[in-house]
């Protein structure tokens, strides 16, 4: 079977990845790339740089990666979907919930395989992490809690912390724990001068009942990519900065000291490191993207997941202004 024929749009920090990963996974071949800015970063090499998706579209391919900014997924993403393209988009699916529900309707009008590219899914820690949960090992889930703090990224200038970062938590978090988010509280706020929030603190409950905590920003001089899931045999951390996942196991062993002894609750047991595969979380994606094309898996990040996860950030937003706990709704 020849090589699915893959192209990108979109030749930024994002996209020089996509280029780079594209080109290393078997069974595709880049072969058109365009951006109406140029090639920055020189990614191109022996392709021709093209001005526009419709130039990409002539070139003949079978997949397309759009790398490009927010604003302009809607735009991109029609256009390939009407030329019959299966696309990757990046995250967050669109720049609102309407633009994202009209590309989510006219990939699957056309029976076309739409993903978003929620990459922390594909991170080995939380790969291996879901599977556990997914076995019984954490026994009941009771509440998922991330923290994703660091400097501001100059890559970012169309949307605010948390379309941006916290679509990549409210997303991982409905992963792993299998539901919906039923309902959040947020607070934001503005404090380097740009139009857009830089930092929130969320509060969530998914409607199985699991609830969430959300700390991001774009203002700690520290990286920090954490997520928490706790449950009713210990605890798991996921480190997605160093793909680590440490498993904290509820203790057995009676305490003799009287006044701990008294709290009614869990006590500390064995804390174990786990040993784990650590594949690039991008070229997992990307694996993942051609498979669902070949019709051979679906665990890609579907366009109507990438819709529920905007309409949450949605409501994040609209929390913040209002001050009130918003319900979300089905779209």
């Amino acid at each position: 079977m020849a090589n699915l024929r893959v192209g990108l749009i979109g030749l930024g920090m994002m996209g020089r990845h996509h280029a780079r990963v594209i080109r290393e996974v078997e069974g595709v071949d880049l072969v058109a790339v365009a951006d109406a800015f140029g090639d920055p970063h020189g990614v191109a090499k022996e392709l021709p740089v093209l001005r526009s998706v419709e130039e990409l579209i002539a070139a003949g391919i079978d997949m397309a990666v759009a790398a490009v900014p927010t604003g302009m997924h809607e735009e991109v993403g029609l256009a390939l979907a009407e030329a019959g393209i299966h696309t990757l988009v990046e995250k967050p699916i669109a720049a609102n919930a309407a633009a994202g529900r009209r590309l989510v309707e006219a990939f699957a009008a056309k029976g076309l395989i739409g993903a978003v590219g929620h990459i922390e899914r594909f991170n080995p820690a939380l790969q291996s992490l879901r599977q556990r949960i997914a076995d019984g090992e954490l026994g009941e889930v009771y509440q998922i809690a991330t923290r994703r703090q660091g400097p501001f990224p100059s890559r970012i200038a169309d949307v605010g912390v948390v379309k941006d970062l916290g679509t990549h938590d409210i997303d991982l978090t409905a992963w792993l724990a299998q539901s919906r988010y039923e309902s959040v509280f947020a607070q934001t706020s503005t404090r380097s001068g740009r139009p857009d929030e830089d930092m929130v603190s969320v509060t969530g409950k998914l409607a199985n009942g699991v609830i969430t905590n959300h700390l991001v920003n774009w203002l700690s001089p520290m990286k920090e990519r954490l997520t928490i899931v706790i449950g009713e045999k210990g605890a798991f951390v996921a480190n997605t900065v160093t793909a680590d996942l440490t498993f904290y196991e509820n203790g057995t062993v009676a305490t003799e000291w009287d006044s701990i002894g008294a709290f009614r609750g869990v006590s500390e047991g064995n804390v174990t490191r786990l040993a784990i595969a650590k594949p690039e979380p991008l070229r997992t994606e990307h694996e993942a993207f051609r498979d669902a094309v070949l019709g051979l898996r679906q665990d890609i990040v579907t366009m109507a997941q990438g819709q529920d996860t905007l309409m949450v950030a949605e409501a994040v937003l609209k929390s913040a202004r209002t001050s009130q706990v918003e319900r979300i709704l089905s779209w």
